[in-house]
């Protein structure tokens, strides 16, 4: 057999366990539904079953995505893509076998989709030692790009002049920021202001680069990912914040906000930080407590935020607060706190209006740079007009934020992406200089299959947020999608960068390694944009079972 003939035999297998799948979501749907609706409390009893399918329903949207891709891919391409989805076919069965389980359903016909022809010539053709040793022996040795998305002309130019940017300006400060724990230096957000990358998501009729229609949002991962994996914390993650603010007061802002905020902040005139969390709430946004009290020409802030990244340099800070005695998100609206910079790791700021904002900022393992405070607002005044969308605002905070952050969740995806393709090109860098027991580390089996299953897994999440990301650019795509491509992104960002770090052997727990620093980044992915548990249970298993329920 050869790889011309393994999608006649996957394709089945998926479209089989993607009905298995569907089949397990409408029992849940019907079976936690009251009143013609989903009930939170019936769903939480399905939590765990919940966190499940959202796994599922990622690793086989990534398939399909290459599924698609397959007949037009390099060779190289196609045996990763055979890769992935050899390992899909064999996770996702045993995860589904044990929700149809769990849910008290039939397993017999699932059970014996294991056993059939097709699936089992399938896992011998994309799953075994020798297919992942000579797909890693020709990663290896390739000169190409892997997972290559098909780019416009100008996105591919644009990613271009930012791979320059990102060796000679980035990459040369990269460990010293996170070793020293640095601010971003100067010269880097110059740079960035002068290659207009604020202003990716930003319509050109507001100063920014994004077209009247469509949010250009391959453009936006193409940037962020070359720029990732010279440092996420340095250069990449600078552009999430814009990113979100921006479509928040693009989706909810009154012409006038439109007109004096978001051309300052596409030319990076103004920098943003994001102040959602809440030391109670984390990522129940429902649930934030800060508080907005009506004074006259304005609002007092009072309470604490945590998490707000880059909050020192920041000159204005989006933050959600609670306007009215409503519950849940329905009290929740959206204020743009105006501030000076302050370099370091703490600040305050005393206004002449008589409140006060102070920021200290937190200690971590990784993603040093940008530094993630705690600010504590003290009766910090905010002018009515600051409001987005001032008295149409009110009470829209919930859903002005979930706006941002779909492009938020799709740019974090992106800085997953180039944090492994950073990781990985330093692992075979390593393996082929390193010998041992009388050979290059590359040459050994076991290395070129680990490789082979790291390439496999970023380029899946690759092809997948960009795919995502076109279907949204079109309007054909569902915000959950963006979840989806983030949540795999993440979590595999996660183990690429572990085995990265396993294939430099002590060197690599060593901080002069660039790839202890890749490992240590990565993991905060999967916690911030929406951490990986509140993704799976209230936004992708939720979304799919109201979709079930539609239909």
């Amino acid at each position: 057999m050869n790889k011309a003939v393994f999608l006649s035999l996957a394709n089945p297998v998926l479209k089989n366990l993607d009905f298995f799948l569907k089949e397990a979501v409408c029992w849940v749907a019907e079976s936690c539904t009251v009143d013609g609706r989903l009930d939170q409390q019936r769903l939480d009893g399905y939590q765990a079953t919940s966190y499940e399918i959202a796994w599922i329903a990622a690793d086989l949207l990534a398939s399909q995505v290459l599924v698609r891709a397959y007949p037009a891919q390099s060779p190289l391409d196609q045996a990763l893509s055979m890769t992935f989805i050899g390992q899909t076919l064999i996770s996702v069965h045993a995860r589904l076998e044990h929700v149809l389980l769990e849910l008290g359903l039939d397993t017999a016909a699932i059970a014996s989709l294991k056993a059939s022809d097709s699936f089992q010539n399938a896992l011998r053709m994309s799953t075994t030692s020798s297919h992942n040793a000579a797909t890693g022996c020709a990663l290896a040795q390739a000169r190409h790009e892997i997972g290559q998305p098909q780019l416009s002309a100008e996105v591919a130019m644009a990613r271009d002049a930012f791979e320059r940017f990102a060796q000679q300006e980035v990459l040369p400060m990269a460990e010293a920021i996170h070793r020293q724990d640095l601010d971003v230096p100067a010269d880097i957000i110059a740079g960035m202001q002068a290659m207009g990358a604020f202003g990716l998501s930003i319509p050109e009729s507001y100063g920014g680069s994004a077209p009247a229609s469509g949010d250009n949002l391959p453009l936006m991962l193409a940037v962020t990912e070359t720029l990732s994996a010279a440092s996420l914390a340095a250069a990449g993650s600078l552009l999430t914040r814009p990113e979100i603010l921006s479509r928040a007061l693009l989706t909810g802002g009154t012409e006038q906000q439109k007109q004096h905020w978001l051309p300052r902040i596409a030319s990076g005139e103004l920098l943003c930080a994001i102040a959602i969390t809440e030391p109670d709430a984390g990522s129940d946004v429902a649930r934030l407590t800060l508080r907005a009290n009506k004074v006259k020409d304005g609002w007092r802030l009072d309470g604490t935020k945590t998490w707000c990244t880059f909050a020192g340099q920041a000159d204005v800070l989006m933050v959600v607060a609670r306007t009215s005695s409503q519950p849940g998100h329905r009290g929740l609206s959206l204020f743009l706190v105006s501030k000076p910079r302050h370099p370091g790791h703490s600040f305050t700021h005393q206004q002449d209006q008589g409140g006060r904002l102070d920021g200290h900022a937190i200690p971590t393992i990784g993603y040093r740079g940008m530094h993630s405070f705690d600010v504590h607002f003290d009766n910090f005044f905010v002018p009515d007009a600051n409001l987005i969308g001032e008295s149409q605002g009110l009470g829209q905070g919930f859903y002005l934020t979930m706006a941002g952050m779909t492009g938020g969740r799709m740019q974090t995806a992106a800085r997953a992406c180039g944090v492994m393709q950073a990781a990985i090109a330093a692992a075979v860098s390593h393996a082929k200089d390193r010998k041992i027991f009388g050979a290059a580390l590359i040459d050994l089996q076991l290395t070129q299959v680990r490789i082979a299953k790291m390439a496999a897994q970023y380029q899946a999440c690759r092809l997948l947020a960009y795919a995502v990301a076109q279907r949204l650019d079109s309007g054909e795509g569902l915000a959950m999608e963006a979840s989806l491509a983030k949540l795999l992104a993440c979590r595999s960002a996660e183990l690429v960068t572990r085995d990265a770090l396993q294939l430099h052997g002590g060197m690599g727990y060593a901080e002069e390694m660039p790839v202890s620093r890749y490992f240590v980044d990565a993991r905060v992915l999967s916690i911030f944009e929406g951490s990986e548990e509140a993704l799976a249970l209230r936004v992708i298993s939720r979304s799919l079972y109201e979709a079930a329920l539609a239909r």
